[in-house]
């Protein structure tokens, strides 16, 4: 199938486009940013908020499938930019949709939009109805209410983590500390780090990113129109656990700071997904947390890495 993929220079673009190519599928991609194209695929740069370019790239693809992963996705940011993220996440979505007319959407909603469950009415199913605390929730629900009366697919995608992610984000942002203090001496005479963390008693969903393409890519070829999907791998975390773990990965002697700067007004306690129905079409996360920490920090401790996080 011809299959175009929204945000596609992004984290879990940079995972699906190689397996939809090594599945069969002709692979078109969307970027806001410029750099160089993967190996395979036929790319454009264009902003999805610009309506005429985007129908002109839309309609010369041709896309038989449309995998909607564009737009902003930090929660905390969210609180300070909201017209920003009400015009990419929602009014992008529209401009999508009209752009896309007679195919396959699959647009990549969050987890942010179930709000606070009660833990003991979690993991949660589909069939929740959406209550988000944040304005990113807000807008992913909002957007989701078009692509379905669109009769597209919607993935509420839990905490994807590996190599390739941004740093603003908690786990990475943990990797990049640690990776840019590797060898440094304190006090004591023995190496140390020392980072600085947000909430840390959140738990989370964690899917390898690698997993999570796996399962965009089934819902390709195989997910039903109108219909809502969980992503996640069925086993909360706390970021505590995920930091301890990542910690014990590196071998490094830590001391951790809370930083103010990084919580949030509004941050949900737990956030857990039943995710039976994607398991339905025969997906399986292959790979856990601890894998998904690994490959993070082989990523932020390699020597490009460092020097990025150096400068």
């Amino acid at each position: 199938m011809r299959v175009l993929i929204t945000g596609i220079s992004g984290f879990l673009g940079r995972h699906l486009a190689p397996k939809l190519l090594a599945e069969g599928h002709e692979v078109f991609g969307i970027r806001l940013d410029e750099g160089e194209a993967l190996e395979g695929v036929v790319e454009r740069q264009v902003d999805i908020l610009n309506v005429p370019d985007l129908n002109l790239v839309v309609a010369d693809f041709s896309p038989e499938v449309v995998v909607h992963l564009a737009g902003l996705s930090h929660v905390g940011r969210s609180w300070d930019q909201m017209p920003q993220y009400f015009a990419v996440n929602v009014l992008g979505v529209e401009n999508v949709l009209a752009a896309a007319t007679g195919a396959k959407v699959i647009f990549a909603s969050s987890s942010e939009v179930y709000g606070s469950v009660p833990p003991e009415q979690q993991p949660i199913l589909e069939s929740r109805r959406p209550a988000p605390r944040n304005p990113y929730g807000l807008t992913k629900a909002a957007s989701e209410r078009l692509i379905l009366a669109a009769g597209g697919i919607v993935v509420r995608t839990f905490n994807l983590i590996g190599p390739g992610q941004e740093t603003i984000f908690s786990l990475p942002s943990f990797a990049a500390q640690l990776a840019g203090q590797r060898g440094q001496t304190g006090r004591t005479g023995a190496d140390s780090a020392v980072i600085k963390v947000g909430n840390l008693e959140a738990k989370r969903d964690f899917v390898h990113v690698s997993d999570g393409a796996d399962a965009y890519a089934i819902l390709v070829e195989h997910g039903e129109p109108g219909g809502i999907y969980n992503l996640g791998g069925g086993r909360p975390a706390s970021i505590r656990e995920a930091l301890d773990r990542l910690i014990e990965i590196t071998g490094q002697t830590v001391s951790i700071e809370i930083d103010s700067e990084r919580l949030r007004p509004i941050d949900i306690p737990l956030l857990w997904a039943d995710a039976s129905k994607l398991k339905g079409l025969g997906w399986r996360p292959r790979l856990g947390l601890t894998r998904a920490l690994e490959d993070l920090w082989q990523a932020a401790s390699a020597p490009s890495s460092e020097a990025r996080n150096s400068a």
